[in-house]
């Protein structure tokens, strides 16, 4: 187990995510996602995690890892046409994870998702995580717009657009 991490997730609070995800910046992101997904049939969750338990730290549970389990408790995967995208925050470690279901991932490379992150981490390095959290959201909209254009009338919002704060 990593001791430097292992104190970083130990003294996160929920407290500190809230004064950087206020309900301002909340609203900001369900807004953007609300807005990219009537561009598209594609459907986008933002998730931030404060820390990890510590019986996960001993384990040496990764942020890609931790996403992969949220991404399945949320039923992330459970669309139509398996386009539902994650975006997952996990402040302790500063990392950022982009998942997407079957039906994207097919046809985006993972260096696309992966400079989206850089992207998003550069934003909260600057403590601008409003602007980084919208940014990663009309990004990944932006994709899902490519290769899912379009949402039909009848295309219902099958995932909540209400960031996750876990």
């Amino acid at each position: 187990m990593n001791l430097r991490r292992f104190v970083r997730h130990l003294f996160a609070t929920h407290w500190g995510t809230r004064r950087r995800f206020t309900p301002k910046v909340l609203a900001g992101i369900e807004a953007a996602i609300s807005q990219v997904e009537l561009q598209h049939s594609g459907e986008i969750r933002f998730v931030v995690e404060t820390a990890l338990h510590p019986l996960e730290l001993w384990h040496d549970l990764s942020p890609r890892a931790r996403a992969l389990q949220t991404f399945a408790q949320l039923g992330i995967w459970d669309t139509e046409h398996n386009n539902g995208v994650l975006i997952y925050v996990l402040l302790a470690d500063r990392r950022v994870e982009i998942l997407a279901d079957r039906g994207i991932a097919s046809r985006v490379q993972q260096s696309q998702w992966d400079e989206i992150c850089r992207e998003t981490q550069r934003h909260y390095r600057a403590r601008d995580f409003g602007a980084g959290s919208i940014a990663a959201v009309e990004h990944v909209g932006r994709l899902l717009g490519r290769h899912f254009p379009g949402r039909p009338k009848s295309h219902a919002n099958e995932l909540p657009n209400q960031p996750v704060l876990l």
